[in-house]
């Protein structure tokens, strides 16, 4: 449950703190951005970016030199490791709508179990990832503009696609 003063920060955040301007248009707005952040999230590291219109949960952590992007959401329990590069509008969920009845609406049937994600170290997100409940990226991971991630990524995959599909690993390519 969450404290009072929890909820005003939330809501101080969410009225005022996510629509300053971007970062790179006012330093002032990250510092305060992330003033929120490290009162609201369960852990922060250093250096930490938080982009214009960013939602996001006491359930969150975020590491060293790494941000959320512009307009993303993250819902519930996630782990985003150092060196995390998010591109706008990126969404993480960690639950979903219960769906297994057909005996009854599904409107009726409630969530299912969260399960919670984990970005890994050194991982870039495009535009639009859209990350489902329970996955894990690997390491050193690239996702591709507009990826719908339902399984997890295995460590320094290049993946694009819905279904997310691994074209390519990094260690495989030739360094120029």
């Amino acid at each position: 449950m969450k404290s009072r003063k929890e909820k005003i920060l939330i809501l101080l955040y969410s009225f005022f703190g996510k629509h300053l301007p971007q970062s790179n248009h006012l330093k002032t707005a990250k510092n305060i951005r992330g003033f929120f952040a490290r009162k609201i999230m369960k852990s922060t590291g250093k250096n930490i970016n938080i982009e214009r219109g960013a939602v996001f949960n006491s359930q969150v952590t975020l590491d060293d030199n790494s941000g959320i992007g512009v307009n993303c959401e993250i819902h519930g329990p996630v782990m985003i490791g150092k060196n995390v590069n998010m591109g706008p509008e990126v969404i993480i969920y960690t639950h979903n709508h219960a769906s297994s009845r057909t005996d009854i609406p599904m409107q009726q049937q409630g969530s299912e179990k969260v399960k919670p994600v984990l970005i890994s170290d050194d991982c870039w997100l495009g535009r639009r990832v859209i990350i489902l409940p329970g996955v894990k990226i690997g390491r050193g991971s690239i996702l591709g503009a507009g990826t719908v991630v339902a399984k997890d990524i295995p460590e320094y995959s290049i993946v694009v696609g819905n279904p997310a599909k691994v074209i390519k690993n990094r260690k495989d390519l030739e360094v120029l």
